[in-house]
């Protein structure tokens, strides 16, 4: 806490200094254009300008401060292409924004605040990059992609903070964020995220801590973007409980009497622990040629005619340097828990880490979209070039065996991002050298918006095909008792179709998708990487239909998927999610949203985890249990009153009614009920 209080003391000191290098915007009210043509202010609601004051008092003393000017994007980690993207001052689900299973339920996790988790929505997972020990770490551990950065007229601040529980077993997570402009142009702040679970069950406990850097210019000519971050992620682990009937049937186990608290329930580990460390910096920059367009006359001879700056081309350069550590350590000492050791079989403590180093560098050329009304698309050629080391323990364990990977690859990007109506992306690249050699990739997506009726209504496509090496981890790891190398590993081989539907008036959206894969790659029944040889076909659909009358609202999300081979790819055929509340207004400031919602998936046999390699992998033959079938239900309220957000909740209140099989993970139970409190607040000063 005396490190969180140290930030917020920090933050409101630069804060206040860096008022002073603020300048006043040409546009007061933020306004600006969405991806429909839509004026919208800062925060994404669509307004009439005409109703705006066009000459506010500057008499009025009361009124001395600039009206807050916020936009926010994310950057493409290929070619670094700007996504705007709306500032987060949403308070619809703020109450779910720190569940690690996700805001609807989406993720099969261990139970505890940080935990690893695993998306049981197949068409939700991502890539293993930067290795397979981030990947399960998605809650937390936020990609370059996936960084906001911000440009705004004010400083802008914001603080949040969730609690839960106790000072014994309880969970917290302190977020700070901060950006600054020294001119309309030039703008630089941090991010800190704290994230601390103890743990309702034996040694389980999280410490998380993120900080980065970042800054951006965007002028007329050049632009860039450099981000700084470092991660530092510490996880005990206990290999689940020793018997799921302490969840399922406790009285059974307590003999009839008074059942087992979750700090009293045996676990398979107590003395072990895993420690991921992650750095990376990330460079986005291009220069552009082009000329200058009049876009008003001049009305006499001693003014001259405004003109604006019209883009060409563009020259895009690309740069992350990464580095990645893991280390997982053991001191128990648990019989036929390993079936093999590898590295220092006489002894039973476990040290085991490895080392990954990469530096990527992109270059690019674009004709850029709209200089002309002939360029009704831009077109971008690029190359990038890969080194990555890798450090493993060697067998004698006196030694590091150091792999050395080159990658190549040449591409190209046709898009059209500029129009109310239609915009479509493709990318292809394949590669060149080095391990790169065979690989390819091919991706597109297009949207199109038009009007029905009163209705706007926009139908989206996506279509992707791979040819990729499983990642280098997934083909080489070594420890004390799980060693691989399986340099003969095929390539995977995936083509994807997607398609989506939404229509604004009646609040739907339907999302449907195929995909095939040939050599699948996964965790075998012994926790190790084994590919299917033939194709698995995976079916897909979700429904989103949201319902209010009046103050009262119902949301409503219905997944369906299948896969063909539920041995090797096993997923829950439903996943539902529904919302319940009432929303209102109070003396016209303060918005309230009273409710409780429901997550629930039918029964399947869901991967289990390793703390060993910290992955999921198939159950083995001999621990076959099914999870699912369990409503967990969440009573809420959120309150919005201008710039501050709070929420309280009652987690998982149906616990102890029905079938008590809370398991999000083979015997890792949920955090019993549990009440939950979060505030976050925006600053603009």
């Amino acid at each position: 806490m005396r490190r969180i209080l140290l930030t917020y003391i920090l933050l409101f000191i630069v804060g206040q200094l860096a008022t002073q290098a603020q300048v006043t915007p040409n546009n007061p009210y933020g306004d600006r254009k969405d991806q429909y043509g839509n004026i919208v202010d800062q925060y994404g609601n669509q307004v009439d300008p005409a109703m705006r004051p066009q000459n506010p008092d500057s008499s009025n003393v009361e009124v001395q401060s600039l009206p807050p000017t916020l936009y926010m994007w994310h950057l493409s980690e290929n070619l670094g292409n700007i996504n705007r993207i709306p500032a987060d001052t949403t308070y619809k689900f703020f109450q779910n924004t720190n569940l690690v299973e996700g805001i609807k339920g989406h993720y099969n996790y261990l139970g505890n605040l940080g935990s690893p988790r695993l998306s049981r929505i197949f068409f939700d997972r991502r890539d293993s990059e930067p290795t397979i020990f981030m990947e399960p770490f998605s809650s937390f551990f936020v990609r370059p992609d996936e960084f906001n950065f911000t440009n705004s007229n004010v400083p802008y601040t914001n603080l949040t903070y969730y609690k839960a529980g106790s000072k014994i077993n309880g969970e917290e997570r302190f977020k700070s964020y901060f950006s600054v402009n020294v001119n309309k142009q030039l703008a630089f702040g941090f991010n800190i995220d704290y994230l601390y679970g103890r743990g309702y069950y034996n040694s389980q406990n999280t410490s998380f801590f993120n900080a980065a850097l970042f800054g951006s210019y965007i002028g007329d000519r050049y632009e860039a973007s450099l981000l700084y971050s470092n991660n530092n992620m510490k996880m005990n682990e206990n290999g689940g409980i020793s018997d799921d009937r302490y969840i399922t049937d406790p009285q059974a186990m307590a003999s009839g009497g008074k059942t087992y608290e979750s700090q009293n329930i045996p676990t398979v580990l107590s003395q072990s622990a895993n420690n991921n460390k992650d750095f990376y910096v990330f460079l986005a920059q291009r220069y552009k040629l082009g000329f200058q367009r009049e876009i008003e006359k001049a009305k006499n001879d001693s003014t001259p005619a405004k003109k604006e700056f019209v883009p060409v081309t563009s020259f895009i350069h690309t740069m992350k340097l990464e580095r990645t550590r893991h280390r997982f350590t053991s001191l128990d000492k648990v019989d036929n828990y390993y079936q093999n050791t590898y590295i220092k079989p006489g002894t039973s403590a476990i040290n085991d880490s490895t080392t990954a180093f990469s530096i990527k560098n992109t270059l690019g050329i674009a004709l850029l979209e709209g200089f002309n009304k002939y360029a009704k698309a831009g077109l971008t050629a690029y190359a990038s070039y890969k080194l990555s080391n890798y450090y493993l323990m060697d067998k004698d364990s006196t030694s590091v065996d150091q792999y050395t990977e080159n990658e190549v690859f040449v591409g190209a990007e046709l898009s059209k991002r500029q129009g109310n109506v239609l915009h479509y992306q493709a990318t292809g690249e394949v590669g060149l050298l080095g391990k790169a050699i065979g690989q390819f990739r091919a991706n597109g997506n297009m949207d199109l918006n038009f009007r029905l009726w009163k209705d706007t209504v926009s139908f989206i496509a996506r279509a992707s095909v791979t040819n990729t090496l499983p990642s280098f981890y997934i083909r080489h790891y070594h420890s004390k008792h799980f060693y691989w190398d399986n340099d003969n590993m095929d390539k995977e081989f995936r083509t994807r179709l997607e398609g989506e539907i939404n229509i604004d008036r009646w609040q739907t959206k339907l999302r449907a998708g195929v995909e095939n894969i040939k050599n699948y790659t996964y965790f075998n029944q012994q926790a190790l990487p084994q590919q299917h040889g033939g194709n698995i076909q995976v079916l897909s659909a979700i429904l989103e239909q949201n319902f209010h009358l009046g103050i009262f609202h119902l949301d409503n999300e219905v997944s369906w998927q299948k896969s063909s081979n539920m041995g090797v790819l096993p997923l829950p055929e439903f996943s539902l999610y529904h919302n319940l509340y009432l929303q209102t207004k109070l003396a016209k400031v303060l918005t309230v949203q009273l409710g409780a919602d429901v997550r629930y998936f039918t029964k399947y046999y869901a991967p289990a985890y390793l703390p060993a390699i910290q992955q999921f992998y198939l159950q083995p033959e001999s621990d076959q249990v099914e999870i699912g079938g369990y409503p967990i239900v969440n009573v809420y309220a959120n309150l919005h009153l201008k710039r501050t957000r709070i929420f309280a909740m009652m987690y998982h209140v149906n616990q102890g009614s029905g079938k008590s099989n809370y398991f999000l993970a083979p015997h890792y139970p949920i955090n019993p009920r549990l009440f939950k409190i979060g505030i976050s607040w925006n600053f603009y000063d």
